[in-house]
């Protein structure tokens, strides 16, 4: 399957709406922009934007400052998952910024899934109801040597989770405060939750991710702020899921000269082989699906830890393997795909070479985000928002380049969600974290403008 584009016609652009759940689609006419990212045209802004879009976009600027003082203030807290008291630091400083805003706001104990829990704040109001999705938590826990916020140049930082996700949980702030600048968010229906836990979830998974479903509950718009694949032209509107899966095989111990005797059989590595084999055969031509084996052990004793993803295995080169263990993951782009894989999986685990058997079993996580025509007309408009402002197309980045994220718990609860719309830069989850800090403006305008035109023509009605 091909990236889900929504191509824009060479004269017009296909101007799509989502208001009050109903797809209506109209013509207007497209605007040509050639202007490097994070540079808008004046003239182009001038034609394509109204007086009060204008002043929405320049309170952005006005308040940049003041958002790179917030990113480096968090960027400069560990907040590491299992660092729960970082972790909860993080959320305080968030939390007031909501409070400021005049959010209702709450701390969601996160004990019954043994981390520090989420952040929601939530802004009663009328017209479409918005949820914003953040996380505060990063993958660099006290003890690792990045710990702080450090300027490359003028334009690029470096820091533990500057990109993923401090950056986009300042965008939501920025946002907001733009729109309340602007008067619009008085009377908007929004509610932001911050996961603490993202980077490592909280077990169970369901008691982990309770609060954002529910906040997911007649929502029209869902907006993850992940930073995506980083580039600037792009963002998400469908995210493969990912579970693991577990095979253990069990053979019959002998000799190695009576492999393969009627009364032995092929022994377990063998079998494991075959399985994993066949997957490959059958599996691999099937687009967007991904499954990978990342550990197997073999031998005459297995000793695995599951939860720690490590393990021992003990045998001689004369005797057949009685044990056998292998662990991955799968990662499909819709639930169809994800049953479809898992049933040719047991169907081929089940079909034993002789004297075996084998047992597959399997571990839901996280579920895909289907592509769907909601999430690409929501695209539609915050690609027409970006071109408005001069600062170029956004398109959708192929599923395959966008991992599992939070946003996909509310796949099928929100009716329209985009993602991967949060802080540009590089090197995420590695000590070379970079943010393109020029992009901070931008991404907060993108947002604001969209956000500020849903509520707009929401007002009106469908046209």
């Amino acid at each position: 399957m091909e990236s889900p584009k929504f191509p824009m016609p060479a004269a017009r652009t296909l101007r799509t709406l989502l208001v009050g759940g109903v797809l209506a689609a109209s013509l207007a006419p497209a605007v040509a922009s050639g202007t490097p990212l994070g540079a808008p045209s004046p003239a182009l802004a001038a034609d394509s934007l109204t007086r009060e879009e204008r002043a929405l976009l320049a309170s952005v600027d006005a308040r940049n400052a003041e958002a790179l003082a917030l990113l480096e203030r968090t960027v400069n807290m560990n907040s590491g998952t299992l660092n729960l008291a970082g972790v909860r630091a993080v959320g305080d400083v968030f939390r007031a910024e909501f409070d400021k805003l005049g959010f209702k706001t709450r701390w969601v104990d996160g004990s019954p899934f043994k981390r520090a829990g989420h952040l929601v704040a939530e802004h009663p109001g009328k017209g479409p109801k918005f949820l914003l999705i953040g996380h505060l938590d990063t993958v660099f826990e006290p003890d690792h040597p990045f710990q702080r916020f450090e300027r490359v140049d003028a334009t690029h930082a470096k820091g533990p989770g500057i990109i993923d996700m401090k950056g986009g949980d300042v965008i939501i702030v920025h946002t907001l405060k733009a729109l309340a600048d602007a008067g619009v968010l008085r009377d908007m229906n929004v509610t932001v939750v911050m996961t603490g836990d993202e980077e490592r979830s909280g077990d169970p998974l369901s008691a982990a991710r309770a609060a954002l479903v529910e906040a997911a509950a007649g929502a029209d718009y869902a907006i993850g702020f992940e930073d995506g694949d980083g580039e600037p032209g792009h963002a998400v509107v469908s995210r493969r899921g990912s579970s693991q899966w577990e095979l253990v095989v069990k053979g019959v111990p002998a000799h190695s000269s009576q492999i393969f005797q009627p009364e032995v059989g092929a022994g377990a590595i063998y079998e494991a082989a075959r399985i994993l084999t066949e997957f490959q055969r059958r599996l691999s031509p099937e687009p967007n699906l991904t499954f990978n084996p990342g550990l197997i052990l073999g031998g005459t004793a297995v000793q695995y830890d599951a939860a720690n993803g490590k393990g021992t295995a003990a045998g001689k080169d004369n005797v057949v393997a009685e044990h056998a263990v292998a662990s991955g993951d799968i990662r499909a782009l819709t639930p169809e795909q994800y049953a479809k894989a898992k049933s040719v999986m047991q169907e081929v685990a089940a079909a034993s070479l002789p004297r075996t058997s084998a047992t597959l079993t399997f571990d839901d996580g996280y579920p895909p985000l289907a592509p769907s025509d909601a999430n690409r007309a929501l695209l539609a408009l915050y690609d027409e928002a970006s071109r408005d402002m001069g600062t170029g197309a956004v398109t959708a980045v192929d599923p395959r380049r966008a991992g599992a994220a939070d946003v996909s718990f509310v796949a099928g609860k929100a009716k329209a969600i985009m993602d991967g719309i949060g802080m540009r830069g590089k090197d995420g989850h590695t000590v070379g974290e970079t943010a393109d800090l020029s992009m901070l403006p931008v991404q907060t305008k993108r947002m604001a403008l969209l956000l500020h035109r849903l509520v707009r023509d929401a007002g009106r009605g469908a046209t």
